[in-house]
């Protein structure tokens, strides 16, 4: 049944393929000329780059419909924004510049010299006019200005900073948690003693969008060349300032793309070099290279074509494509080597392309699948990557079996005229009394008529595989697998999870060092958080409903990550107060809502509750949070927020109520990267598996896959926490990867082995290696090759994308030549050799990373109209 599955697949598509070969060998010029055509066509594309672009952080790396969003909208159509601004009532950031200032030497801020800066610095963004004054442009309450809370207590007058007793967090009802940090109390009481930091805000109109991005261009402008400060250090940001930041973060790598195609060139010549002046493959490996690129120019092409989003994450996957695209080359130079010299040009191809078509068709599968499975992730990010990756993965295999052997066709010829690589002049054959390389050219192998074996295929044939398969080597190898796999699973445990948004700017970027100093001085006080009570029908008169909202504020003001000190801002409770300070009935509803107009008018209290048509439609509170220093804590307050607002609505009244914070919209991805993440990668493995079913049906070869695809996954992921990579939407991309490339390495090592025609394991791991091994180890060279030199980059989102990938292609290649063998060996007899032997003469040829072929078979083209020698 096995073999029949695979002759229903394996063996029409041999067949289509060396039908290809032949016709692409009879017409090489044809197939070289349509494939640049094409790229050049659809590389127009690229003219809507800019329009494509899609950089907005917010959209792209936040989850698609999280529920913050929907807190989010249910809270801007209930509280419209009012003419009076509040900070802690924004339902977005705001717009803004801000500044963290510190002392030189890290002393005490407050002081008197540092004052007179920090005053001085004040009144010089004051001053900042772009055609429009700061008083034109900012936030206003009571027709005023927001102003800074610290300086409103010194009344601008620094030397009041060392007499003014200033109690902390609250003075005079005002919160200071935001705008004094690093703050030291005197003993047994709550007066400031000291502090490091001091925080100002300069909040603007958000209607005035042209207007404001110019004032804060010019705030960016000021702050750059900013050296009048002879006490202080300032530290700055706007709510502009992560997005212009992130945007810069492309052009940080273009650079390392003329490095990349260099080295991927360098490499690939090095590989296809001989000394041998007519079979020596240095064009070919030129133009490799080059049907890579031109894979990426025509998929970005045609994608930006048809209006896909062009995500930051993108810019990444070009390197990648041309490591896997040279990969390629190599599976198919490989393969021509194992023709016979003398048959035609077209009969070789057509050889050639029986070997490899399969293979690199199965693996280019397997890859592009492992990629449109991304686009299952609720992150824009993830899914602008991996639709372009598996696109242009796609047009790498079409050019590789199009571009690239037309290119191969054409060194054919050269071959077949014996002439030379360069000069393209014919040299006279070797004779074998010593002529010069340089001279003389066209040898080849006189017993099997095909070009001689490369040094590295006799490398892993007579000296690595006899040497893996001896007794301590195997009992080394157990030892040291288990090392690797205690360390990965100590790791997973260290996982870290979501995006630290000041990754999202370049190294040095001054947002950076904002966001250090944020989390240094003022990580003590976290989000002021929303409660809005969304139920119409909550009524606040009532006593018993009054009762469970009062026992679910208590829910939330016993909350760790709630500050137990400072109760909520509670319009409700000022309410209850005031009724009893003018003598009417609170618990009466008509009273309650007769004067519920004035009082919020009054109050302040105006936007927090939306009262309509004499009916209480939402109405909202505040609870502070505390203590709020890492992504866990952030994930921690989440979970603890949703699931108290859940139990709120359980009980009698119920109190059904969300919870929002603009900061929410980017914690979301805390609730979904672990579980899509696995998703991702068991829906991904699932098919892997089906794949390797179908093409490679035997159940041990797929035990064998699934075990190396886990065992691959898992010390990525171990390995990835302890090199402070962050479980994020920009490394579950390389995590999704991980299926793909764990199938290339495992699944041709694993079949090679149980398919060997050898008796004992030891052979079976011995002949598997000896075909397998510099394949393997050529694929992976050439795919870290392309991804290397964004180790170099100076972008989180690339540096991230560089390690994963080494941990992917390093443990990937180490578990195909390396552990799966030895593992092998030791259920060797679970195979029946004898019985598979001339499905492996068929179904091995298949194998991407298998370049040779059965030295003793003379495998002719089917094609009638294709010639024979």
């Amino acid at each position: 049944m096995a073999k029949c599955k695979t002759d229903c697949i394996e063996r029409p598509l041999s067949l289509a393929f060396e039908k290809l070969g032949c016709v692409v060998g009879r017409h090489p010029c044809v197939f070289l000329l349509v494939a640049l055509y094409v790229a050049a066509a659809l590389g127009a594309g690229f003219v809507f780059l800019q329009e494509r672009e899609a950089n907005d952080i917010e959209d792209q790396f936040t989850p698609v419909n999280g529920p913050a969003k929907l807190e989010r909208a249910f809270v801007v159509e209930t509280f419209p924004q009012s003419e009076e601004f509040s900070q802690i009532r924004l339902t977005s950031e705001g717009t803004y510049a801000s500044v963290i200032i510190t002392d030189l030497h890290g002393e005490n801020i407050l002081t008197v010299p540092a004052f007179v800066d920090i005053i001085e610095f004040d009144r010089q963004v004051k001053k900042i006019i772009t055609g429009n004054t700061f008083e034109n442009l900012c936030a206003k309450t009571k027709g005023r200005c927001m102003s800074n809370t610290i300086l409103d207590i010194i009344n601008y007058n620094a030397a009041e900073i060392v007499s003014s007793k200033i109690t902390y967090p609250l003075n005079n009802n005002m919160f200071l948690g935001s705008s004094i940090g690093g703050v030291e109390l005197k003993p047994d009481s709550s007066e400031i003693s000291s502090a490091k930091a001091v925080r100002l805000f300069y909040f603007l109109d958000e209607k005035k969008t042209k207007e404001n991005s110019y004032w804060l261009d010019d705030f960016l402008k000021l702050l750059s060349n900013y050296t009048e400060q002879k006490t202080v250090n300032v530290s700055y940001f706007t709510s502009l300032s992560r997005q212009k930041e992130f945007e810069t973060n492309s052009d940080s790598v273009i650079p390392l793309f003329s490095a990349t195609y260099f080295l991927a060139i360098n490499i690939s010549v090095l590989s296809c070099l001989r000394l041998d002046c007519v079979r020596t493959k240095v064009w070919v490996a030129l133009f490799g290279v080059v049907s890579a690129g031109m894979a990426v120019l025509a998929s970005f092409g045609l994608l930006l074509f048809c209006g896909m989003p062009f995500a930051m994450t993108v810019a990444s996957a070009p390197f990648l494509i041309l490591g896997v695209g040279v990969d390629d080359m190599f599976i198919m130079i490989s393969c021509w080597q194992k023709t016979e010299v003398h048959k035609a040009v077209e009969v070789r191809l057509a050889e050639t392309y029986k070997e490899a078509g399969v293979s690199i068709t199965i693996t280019t599968l397997t890859d592009v699948l492992a990629f449109y499975i991304g686009l299952l992730t609720p992150f824009r990010s993830v899914q602008s990557f991996c639709m372009y990756t598996s696109t242009a993965l796609l047009f790498c295999y079409i050019f590789n079996i199009t571009f690239f052997g037309a290119c191969l066709a054409l060194n054919g010829r050269r071959e077949k005229g014996n002439r030379h690589w360069l000069t393209c002049m014919k040299v006279p054959e070797p004779t074998g009394d010593g002529d010069i390389a340089c001279c003389v050219g066209g040898a080849y192998d006189e017993n099997t008529r095909k070009e001689f074996e490369i040094p590295m295929d006799s490398f892993f044939k007579h000296y690595y595989s006899p040497f893996l398969t001896r007794v301590w080597v195997k009992t080394l190898v157990c030892l040291i697998y288990a090392g690797y796999l205690a360390v990965s699973i100590y790791g997973c445990f260290q996982i870290q999870e979501g995006l630290d948004l000041k990754h999202l700017a370049v190294d040095g970027s001054y947002v950076g060092d904002y966001y250090d100093k944020e989390d240094e001085f003022f990580s003590d006080f976290g989000p002021n958080v929303m409660l809005v009570i969304k139920d119409e029908h909550f009524q606040y008169w009532n006593p018993t409903a009054r009762k469970s909202l009062d026992l679910c504020l208590e829910n939330f003001q016993n909350l760790t990550l709630a500050d137990s000190d400072l109760p909520p801002i509670s319009w409700l409770h000022v309410y209850l107060q005031y009724g009893m300070n003018f003598g009417f009935d609170v618990d009466n509803e008509t009273e309650f809502k007769s004067h519920l107009t004035a009082f919020l008018n009054y109050s302040g209290f105006s936007q927090d509750v939306n009262f309509t048509n004499n009916q209480i439609q939402a109405s909202r509170m505040f609870v502070q949070s505390v203590n709020i220093r890492t992504a866990i804590d952030e994930k921690n307050m989440l979970n603890e927020l949703r699931e108290t607002a859940v139990e709120c609505g359980k009980l009698q009244p119920p109190v059904n109520l969300i919870v929002y914070h603009p900061a929410f919209i980017y914690f979301d991805q805390y609730a979904v990267i672990i579980s899509n993440t696995i998703q991702n990668l068991v829906v991904a493995t699932c098919v892997m598996l089906v794949i390797s079913l179908l093409l490679i049906p035997n159940p041990l070869c797929s035990l064998w896959v699934t075990f190396s695809i886990a065992s691959v996954i898992v010390g990525v992921a171990g390995f990835m926490a302890l090199w402070n990579v962050s479980l994020d939407s920009v490394s579950m991309i390389n995590l999704v990867i991980c299926i793909g490339f764990s199938v290339d390495f495992s699944a041709h090592i694993s079949y090679a082995f149980v398919s060997s025609e050898k008796s004992s394991a030891n052979e079976k791991a011995t002949d598997a290696i000896s075909k397998l091994g510099y394949p393997i180890v050529q694929g992976a060279v050439s795919t870290i090759a392309g991804v290397v030199v964004l180790a170099a980059a100076k972008s989180y989102i690339f540096r991230t994308f560089f390690k994963i990938m080494l941990l992917v292609i390093l443990f990937g290649a180490v578990h195909g030549i390396v552990f799966i063998p030895v593992f092998l060996t030791f259920l060797g007899n679970c195979s029946n050799s004898r019985v598979k032997n001339k499905q492996y003469s068929d179904t091995n040829k298949q194998q991407r990373k298998d370049p040779v072929m059965d030295h003793t078979e003379n495998v002719w083209c089917t094609d009638p109209d294709c010639p024979s020698l």
